[in-house]
C-alpha cells in the first residue's frame, strides 16, 4: 500500500505494541535499535509525526547487528502490522542501518533508551546526544527540511555540535562534505567549530 500518512507518539506505540503481539504469537524475539524521528517522538524531543520507524541495527545480547535482511519472523510481523493498520509494509525499516557498518558514535550503546513491548519485543532508543550526531549528518547529506528542524529542536550546545561535526566527518572524509558541513553549521547559528581538516 502506498499513500499518506502520518504516525505520532501513541501511534507508534500502538504499532510497536502490535508487532510484539505478532511476534509472540510467532513464539519469537526481537531486540530493535530505532533512531529518526520515531525515537525522538518516543522520547518525547520533539512534537511532530513521522512516515516510518528506522531501524539502524538488531540487538542480540551484547551485539549490533545489521538489521538488513530482516529476520523472516520479523518481516511477517511488520507486514501483519501493516495490513491491520492500513501502512505500506517499509513503515519498518531498515534504512539507517549502513551507520552501523560506517560507525556508530562513541558510547552509544551505553547511552539508549530500552522499553519492551510485550515478552517478544524489545526497543532500544537512540539517545538524544546520538540523534545530534545523526541529524547533523542528514542535514548536510540530503539538505535542511525536517533534519534542521529537529536539530534545532534538540537545541544542540557548540559541544555537542563538534562532537557531532567530527563524527560525520568519519562518514565522509571529502573536501566537498565538509565545506558542506561548515555552511550547515553557520546556518545553525555556530560560526566557530572545527571540524577538523
Amino acid at each position: 500500500m502506498t499513500g499518506t500518512y502520518n504516525i505520532d507518539a501513541e501511534r507508534s506505540g500502538s504499532l510497536l505494541a502490535a508487532l510484539g503481539e505478532h511476534l509472540a504469537a510467532d513464539g519469537t524475539s526481537v531486540q530493535l535499535v530505532i533512531v529518526g524521528g520515531a525515537a525522538l517522538l518516543a522520547l518525547g524531543l520533539v512534537d511532530r509525526v513521522t512516515r516510518d520507524v528506522d531501524v539502524v541495527a538488531l540487538r542480540e545480547g551484547d551485539e549490533l547487528r545489521s538489521a538488513e535482511p530482516f529476520p523472516a519472523a520479523l518481516a511477517r510481523a511488520r507486514d501483519r502490522v501493516a495490513r491491520d493498520f492500513s501502512l505500506p509494509d517499509d513503515w519498518l525499516n531498515a534504512g539507517p542501518t549502513d551507520l552501523l557498518r560506517f560507525g556508530l558514535p562513541q558510547g552509544f550503546e551505553d547511552r539508549l533508551s530500552k522499553r519492551s513491548f510485550g515478552p517478544a519485543l524489545t526497543v532500544h532508543f537512540a539517545s538524544r546526544l546520538d540523534q545530534i550526531h545523526f541529524k547533523l549528518y542528514a542535514m548536510v547529506d540530503q539538505g535542511p527540511g525536517r533534519h534542521e528542524a529537529d536539530l534545532r529542536a534538540l537545541e544542540p550546545s557548540a559541544g555537542e555540535l563538534h562532537a557531532a561535526a567530527l563524527w560525520t566527518r568519519t562518514h565522509d572524509p571529502s573536501a566537498g562534505f565538509r565545506s558542506e558541513l561548515i555552511l550547515a553549521l553557520r546556518h545553525l547559528g555556530f560560526e566557530d567549530i572545527d571540524v577538523g581538516d
